[in-house]
């Protein structure tokens, strides 16, 4: 976590909205998430649509888990001006909780892409469906046959 205590204007995060660099606000808190783009359960395109903006609502739309609120600790550098509820003791007892409970524990889902993503789906259909199918043939085959 950088320097929280950094206070910048709505303006000064509007210009960091590129994959490149990339920054958000959420509760008054403004962090640049550009390292987090590709680890991010919803994808990057959730938060390239809201970067450089105030994202608070959206976060809380989406209904993220206590562990993915106090991950913003770590991305925070710094607070939106004016902005107002901070409460910084609460919210750094519950990051370091996370750090220490999640420190070498992978904490995303790690994007797979090609067919090796879609192979465990694809057998949870087509196994069961093969075996059933496999079972009212042979019976099917046996009644006429007798």
């Amino acid at each position: 976590m950088a320097d929280s205590k950094v206070v910048y204007t709505l303006s000064q995060v509007a210009q960091h909205r590129k994959k490149q660099d990339c920054w958000v606000v959420i509760n008054g808190r403004v962090l640049n998430v550009t390292e987090f783009l590709e680890t991010h359960p919803g994808g990057d395109d959730v938060l390239l649509e809201v970067a450089g903006k105030d994202a608070t609502k959206e976060f809380q739309d989406v209904g993220h888990s206590k562990e993915a609120t106090a991950l913003l600790g770590k991305y925070q550098v710094g607070i939106l001006q004016g902005a107002s509820g901070l409460d910084d003791a609460r919210a750094t007892a519950a990051e370091e909780a996370v750090n220490r409970t999640t420190k070498d524990m992978p904490a995303f889902v790690i994007k797979e892409e090609g067919w090796r993503a879609a192979l465990p789906g694809f057998l949870e259909l087509a196994v069961p469906l093969t075996a059933a199918a496999t079972f009212f043939g042979y019976t099917y085959l046996n009644r006429v046959a007798s």
